[in-house]
This record gives structure tokens, sequence and C-alpha cells, in this order.
């Protein structure tokens, strides 16, 4: 393990693990080192890699877009365990540079060292919750590798899927799951008569494999009507309609049966989904031209003004503490970001990490004032420089909870509340006997 990919595995566990509110992880492989291509979908850009390599135990190599390697980042991201990976569209002749780059991960796996490729090779600028078309790279990555130990080494392909509730919501959760492994090894015979074929069908597999582990909703046209559907019932993975006693892995089920229902309609019964998506879609208008949210209906329908200000009350003084530790930093990543990426895919990562660092930097000074102004011991200063990002949760924490508080109170005196509820009942109604997806 090189020092950086070691630095960052530890300082992104920190900041990962305020980010989301919950994770999951489902069939994790166990063992730290071994010859294992890890192929996942690729939701949310950066986010990816930095939650595969921290939160699971082996320790992996990325392949990585090349665009971002130059003379001067190319040691840092060599040291991060990142290979450049050339795509046609970037132009130049990829097939001769990624030469280069296939070599390494050979000597990578034959060296008994996880790779950890994103199948799909881009990111949708929009989160959306469904499968791209995978390329080919990593079975002639794993078949090249096999080649070059005289297929005595066991080479492994692990399908890992990537599921947010929402990559762009702070708070909100998360679940990695993966499949069992296929054993390249074992297809020896079928590669060696026609590596095409066998590329093309273990690809298939693989594909569906991959579709298993996350929640797919193969029609763009399905994903408004899958997303509502979710909210409504509060079942899924939506980030803010949800209900809290569910397990998160229930959650993730209901998501996937629920999209593989839908993804199966046809027939006499489409008509009735059809006048069910209008109904939920006339539905979902409404609330927004109301200016409220599904979130805000439900919480002024069934929480007392007690259950938002008791909280309140309980973060207030650490919420002033993180506001003082985390408002500049914070205010300046945001600027940054947002200014640097116009993809709003990168921002959420970005923010994440160069928060945490700025945060650290900006606050340096405590441990070295402190300890004199204060006549205390340095370790105590030290321990408290070390919950400066909770603190910075409980002011970000706080704000929302605050804010929300206030809308939620707006939407109690609005005159349309209990029309839209019973609204919101019929709705239910026709969902429970339209689709059959249950959790228990």
């Amino acid at each position: 393990m090189r020092f950086l990919y070691f630095l960052f595995f530890w300082f992104l566990n920190y900041s990962i693990r305020l980010y989301f509110r919950r994770i999951r992880l489902v069939n994790a492989t166990k063992k730290r080192f071994s010859s294992t291509i890890f192929v996942s979908n690729h939701p949310s850009a950066f986010m990816d890699p930095l939650i595969i390599s921290v939160l699971r135990k082996p320790i992996v190599f990325f392949m990585t877009r090349s665009d971002v390697f130059n003379k001067w980042t190319s040691p840092i991201l060599s040291s991060a365990h990142m290979i450049p990976i050339y795509r046609q569209h970037d132009g130049g002749n990829s097939a001769e540079k990624n030469k280069e780059s296939f070599r390494k991960a050979t000597e990578i796996l034959s060296g008994n060292r996880g790779l950890l490729i994103f199948g799909e090779g881009l990111t949708d600028d929009v989160f959306e919750r469904r499968l791209k078309p995978l390329k080919k790279g990593a079975l002639r990555i794993g078949f090249t590798a096999l080649e070059a130990t005289n297929w005595e080494q066991e080479m492994r392909l692990v399908a890992l899927g990537c599921n947010y509730a929402n990559p762009n919501v702070m708070r909100s959760d998360l679940l990695i799951s993966e499949s069992n492994p296929i054993i390249l090894n074992e297809y020896k015979d079928q590669y060696l008569e026609n590596p095409s074929k066998t590329i093309n069908e273990l690809n298939r597999q693989l594909e569906s494999a991959l579709i298993d582990q996350i929640t797919h909703v193969q029609s763009e046209k399905d994903f408004a009507y899958h997303e509502q559907i979710m909210m409504l019932t509060r079942k899924g993975m939506n980030p803010y309609c949800f209900d809290e006693g569910i397990p998160l892995e229930m959650r993730w089920r209901y998501s996937q049966e629920l999209a593989n229902l839908i993804n199966q309609i046809e027939g006499d019964v489409a008509d009735k989904h059809t006048e069910l998506k209008h109904r939920i879609a006339d539905y979902f208008h409404q609330l927004r031209t109301h200016g409220v949210t599904e979130q805000q209906l439900f919480d002024a329908k069934n929480k007392k003004s007690t259950s938002f200000v008791l909280p309140l009350l309980y973060l207030l003084p650490f919420a002033v503490l993180g506001c003082i530790h985390a408002y500049i930093p914070t205010m300046l990543v945001k600027r940054f970001a947002e200014k640097t990426f116009k993809r709003k895919v990168f921002w959420c990562s970005t923010k994440m990490v160069l928060t945490m660092v700025f945060m650290g930097i900006f606050n340096l000074p405590l441990l070295f004032v402190f300890p004199g102004i204060l006549g205390v011991q340095f370790w105590y200063i030290f321990t408290y420089y070390l919950s400066i990002g909770i603190l910075g949760l409980a002011w970000y924490q706080w704000r929302k909870q605050y804010f929300y508080f206030r809308s939620v109170r707006r939407c109690k005196n609005a005159l349309s509340i209990d029309e839209m509820w019973e609204e919101r009942e019929r709705l239910l109604t026709q969902i429970e006997a339209l689709i059959p997806v249950n959790i228990s």
C-alpha cells in the first residue's frame, strides 16, 4: 500500500462517515489481497472510487480517466493507486497508449492485488438509478493477466453495486453490494477456442450480475414514476421520504423489486400504470405549485412542533461551535467547487474532501495558541481539534433542521393541506392494489 493511498484511507474514512448517515455492506469481500477485478457501476463520479476503496477491506488500484494525469499530478495519482485509461472519445491513439496501462494492470493482478474498473466508462450529469451498457475492458485485462501467469493464478471477477439514496444529499444513505465471484480460469478452453465470443458472453453475465446489485430502471420515462412511488410508500431509497424504522437493506430490496416490476409492465395492466403515473405526476405538480414537498406535507400532518424544537435546542451549543470552526472553510470550498467544475456530479465529493482539508488547516492555530492561553495540556486541545468535523456536522444539521422546521410550519398553515393529504391517501390505496411489492 503506497503512502498516499494509506493516508487517504484513514482521512477519508472519517469524512465519508460524516457525510453519509447510514452505510451498509452486503456480501462484502473479506480478503485484503486477491487477484480480483471489481467492476462497479458509476453513478457519482469522484465519490464512487472514494467509498469503494475506503469502506471495504480489499486494497485496490483504480483505472482512472487519463485527462486528470499531467506532469504535476501523475506522481500524486500514482501514489494513490491510480492508473490512466485512455478513451477513444478523448482523441489520440488510445489503443496504443492503453498497452502500458494494461501491462501495469496485469502486473497488479499477477501480484495478488485487486483492480477497480467502472464498467460503464462514464457518469451521468443527473443521478439515475440504472446501469448503462458495460465496456469489455475488465474481461480483456483479466484474460491478459491469466495468459501472463500461464493460467496458473486464480483470477476473479466481482460485480460491485454502489447504491446511493442520493450522492448529492449530505447525510443520506449508502449501500454497497457485491456479487459472488466469476472465476475466469474456468473459461480457459472457451477463451482459447474463441476469445471474442467468450468475452461477449461473460460480459453479458457480468452485466446481469451487476444489475442484481443495484436498482435498475430500464426506461428514462419511468425514472420519476419509480422515485415518486418510493416517496409515497416511504419504503425505498429516496433520501428524504422513508420510514426510519425500516432497515436500509430492506429499503434497497424494495427499490430493486419495484424497479423490476416497472421494467416488466406490459399488456392490459400497462393502461392502469399509465393512469396511475399521470395521477402521481399531477399530485407532485400540485405540491410544487403550492411550494410544498412530499416530506413537508407528511411531517405537517404527522409531527408535532416539539419534535423539531427539542433537537434544535439540544444541538444549539454544538452548532455555534461548529459554525465558528466550519463556516469560512465551507463557504470557500462551495464557491471553489461550483466555479471550477461545470458538471454538478463532481461537486459532492469535491466539497466533502476539500471541506475537511480546509477546515483542518483553518483551525490549526488552535493547537499552537490555545494550550498557552488556556493553560491546559496539548492533548486536550488536540482531542478537541479532532472533533471539529463532528461540530461542523452539528452546525450543518442544526441549520438544515431550523429552515426545514420553518417550511413545515408554513405547510401546516396552507389552506389546501387537507385536500392534498386526501389525494395522497387515494394514491397510496391505488399503489397498494396495483403494485404487489412488499418488504416484509
